[in-house]
């Protein structure tokens, strides 16, 4: 009885020991096997259009914090020795308040009226704005050249299977057109045909594999440091989503579009210009305070005992008079920017309404004929099993089997192309959308 517990615990253990044990890693050889989304995330952290508009955001942001800190009171100090030349006592060539002068004063600076710096600030912050939206353009941008680059691998890898597939086939007829040539009952011709139709699908399966590999460098660019890395894709082509209909695609375009956010936000970054050159032309008011040391003794009490520091305040009031036009002309060249950013909205709002509407066809195409091209890719994969039934029955000759082959392998690649059709249609959707 001891013996059989003893036994169970052993056994136990063994068990406990084998659920413990972590999961199996893949070999150290095997190629990196990315899905869509890790691909757009190694795309982000690489792209140098993304961290240029990114960039391009944060500078604007930090213009915006000047434009501010300009409307705000300053503080600044001043520390200030000056030396005057003097003959017997008497100062020469520069008036001043003696020999020795001793400045050490604290300067508080502010701005009481400055439209024009008021301007500049609310500029800075549609500017801003602006940046942000470009840098979801370049973003929405880099997620179509991503999906474009995925699928196209995705699609090679396809067609390299269906290559190797079709020559596996052209290898089965070469083998039984050989057999029955040994058996009489097939000409020495059928078997040349099937000869060539198979050394016709090694040079596609040769070919497709170099289309793949080429796939994969050019993606690898955008992806690694390195373009050598080897990596994979996740064929996830099965999984449509569907395509919502097109008043909800419309309405999603209007209220999520970045060219159009920015192009409005450049209009209105015109129209501030065009306030903050007229600003130019009006007074402004600004007042100083002083308190500090304005002495020929560097000490706080000079040889009276009076005491050195004191304060003073100033006030003034700018009035542009006379600039030879250069305001003027700069209030003529705001306003055409302004025509010019308000053309461009025009015809960034048609672009988006024609683009809309190409796109979204495309898609709907695409998606009402994958059922087709899939039965067609059905109806001639059973054509060539019937077709090979009625050549070794001797009924049909060795050119339509070759036909038949041909068709299922060009059934395979058309169903193949439309599937990568539509990913790619909704793909140029999401860019004008973002993601449904």
């Amino acid at each position: 009885m001891l013996q059989n517990l003893a036994i169970v615990s052993l056994g136990l253990a063994v068990c406990q020991y084998a659920f413990a044990q972590p999961p199996a890693t893949p070999p150290p050889n095997a190629p990196l096997r990315l899905t869509l989304d890790e691909a757009m995330q190694r795309a982000r952290a690489n792209s140098p259009q993304i961290l240029a508009a990114n960039i391009n955001s944060l500078l604007a942001r930090e213009d915006t914090v000047q434009a501010k800190a300009a409307l705000l009171p300053t503080v600044s100090t001043l520390n200030q020795y000056i030396y005057t030349q003097s003959r017997d006592q008497t100062l020469l060539y520069v008036s001043n308040d003696g020999v020795h002068v001793y400045n050490n004063q604290v300067q508080v600076h502010g701005d009481l009226y400055a439209p024009q710096k008021l301007a500049d600030w609310h500029a800075s912050q549609v500017a801003q704005a602006v940046a942000q939206a470009k840098a979801e353009i370049a973003e929405r941008g880099l997620v179509a050249t991503v999906v474009t680059d995925y699928y196209t691998m995705v699609s090679w890898e396809r067609k390299l299977a269906n290559a190797q597939q079709s020559q596996k086939e052209a290898a089965q007829f070469l083998d039984i057109t050989q057999k029955q040539e040994r058996g009489g009952e097939a000409a020495h011709s059928d078997v040349v045909k099937a000869e060539i139709q198979f050394m016709q699908r090694q040079r596609d399966t040769q070919e497709s594999q170099l289309a793949l590999d080429k796939a994969r460098v050019g993606f690898a660019v955008l992806l690694f440091p390195d373009y050598r890395t080897d990596f994979a894709v996740v064929d996830d082509l099965d999984s449509i989503r569907p395509l919502p209909p097109y008043p909800e695609v419309q309405t999603m375009a209007g209220n999520n579009n970045p060219d159009i956010r920015a192009a409005q936000a450049t209009v209105e970054q015109q129209r501030l210009e065009v306030k903050s050159a007229r600003a130019a032309r009006l007074p402004s008011l600004s007042f100083d305070y002083f308190y500090g040391m304005n002495s020929t003794e560097l000490a706080l009490h000079n040889s009276d005992g009076v005491l050195n520091l004191g304060s003073s305040a100033q006030a003034q009031l700018t009035f542009p008079v006379w600039t030879w036009g250069a305001l003027r002309s700069k209030v003529k060249q705001a306003e055409l920017r302004l025509e010019q950013a308000r053309n461009d909205l025009s015809l960034t709002q048609r672009q988006l309404l024609a683009n809309l509407d190409a796109f979204y066809r495309e898609a709907d195409v695409a998606s009402s004929q994958l059922a087709s091209l899939r039965r067609s890719e059905e109806y001639s994969a059973d054509s060539l099993k019937l077709t090979l039934l009625r050549y070794q029955a001797g009924e049909v000759t060795v050119l339509e089997v070759v036909d038949a082959q041909t068709t299922l392998l060009q059934a395979r690649n058309a169903y193949d192309d439309g599937m990568v059709r539509y990913r790619l249609a909704i793909a140029n959707l999401q860019t004008l959308t973002g993601a449904f």
